[in-house]
């Protein structure tokens, strides 16, 4: 598809944006001042209780519970796949998160303990978290994480291709990157806070959309800044205007940064105001976090019982 610069927009000429299959896609330019405000206003919101226990439970059920850290071993992947599936062990009625997240090598440790419970595994391959090895390495390692389990693989944007103005190596990595994921799902990061401006953060997203990707994520919570409203809710609408130009239905993933309850409600209300009640679902929407879950919970428990819990009844991830 041929993706047009709006007018007034800057494109590299020395590096022509790439040509794709099909024909009428507009990058628009982003009012960095109205989408700054309208992010705002998402956060001065106040949400009556009754919904708020519905937005806790949708809230744990978009989780993607994750670890990505050097020490990870098989033994914490186990327990964090536990704990994606009962979160609470103590009330059964509290829903399972969508996946738990890990490096390659955990994938099969993750797929064993959730299977057949509904909760996905996804991984972070391809040179996580900065992309920077040669191509057919990066496919290996998703073609091995899927072989070994992987339900979902979330890669990183190619942001030095991207950067330097190589947009058609860019899109070519993430064809490239679909392929060698088959029946798995494809999450593209940007990581937003890499690129620089609204626009350039437009431009990625369309260009991982239209490059194959099912969903579309904002960080990959190694750098500040990760995950914000104003950067969710440009790459929201760049995923609505994209329905709009080819009917192609793209996902969201917010993550790094995002620790309470209160945030998550400001993206559901986001996504909701944004994209609509579609994409109010564990296949549209995830969030991205390991400290998150635990004040989802203690939350939840709050209108369940009246009282606050102490954070020491649940586990550290």
């Amino acid at each position: 598809m041929t993706i047009t610069p709006a007018a007034g927009e800057v494109v590299s000429t020395a590096r022509p944006w790439p040509a794709f299959a099909a024909k009428g896609i507009t990058v628009a330019p982003v009012d960095a001042v109205m989408l700054e405000a309208r992010a705002a206003s998402f956060a001065s919101r106040s949400i009556k209780n009754a919904s708020k226990v519905a937005a806790l439970d949708l809230a744990i059920r978009c989780v993607d519970l994750t670890t990505l850290e050097g020490a990870d071993t098989p033994g914490k992947v186990r327990a964090l796949s536990a704990k994606a599936v009962r979160p609470d062990p103590l009330d059964p009625t509290t829903p399972s998160v969508a996946a738990v997240c890990v490096y390659p090598l955990m994938v099969p440790y993750a797929a064993e303990a959730v299977a057949g419970t509904g909760v996905k595994v996804a991984s972070v391959a391809g040179a996580f978290p900065s992309g920077q090895s040669p191509l057919d390495l990066r496919l290996r390692e998703i073609e091995w994480a899927v072989a070994h389990g992987a339900d979902e693989i979330d890669i990183v944007l190619n942001r030095g291709a991207f950067l330097s103005g190589n947009y058609q190596e860019c899109f070519d990595d993430v064809v490239a990157s679909k392929q060698a994921c088959g029946k798995a799902k494809l999450k593209t990061i940007l990581e937003t806070g890499e690129l620089g401006s609204y626009d350039q953060i437009r431009r990625a997203a369309v260009l991982a959309m239209a490059a194959g990707s099912d969903t579309i994520k904002t960080s990959t919570g190694k750098i500040t800044p990760a995950s914000t409203l104003p950067t969710a809710l440009c790459m929201a609408e760049a995923i609505r205007d994209f329905r709009r130009d080819t009917g192609v239905v793209v996902g969201l993933k917010v993550a790094g940064g995002i620790r309470t309850a209160k945030e998550a409600w400001q993206y559901l209300v986001m996504v909701l105001e944004t994209l609509g009640s579609e994409w109010l679902d564990p296949n549209m929407f995830r969030i991205g976090a390991s400290t998150l879950l635990n004040d989802l919970l203690l939350q939840r428990a709050k209108f369940r019982t009246g009282r606050y819990e102490k954070p020491s009844r649940l586990t550290l991830d």
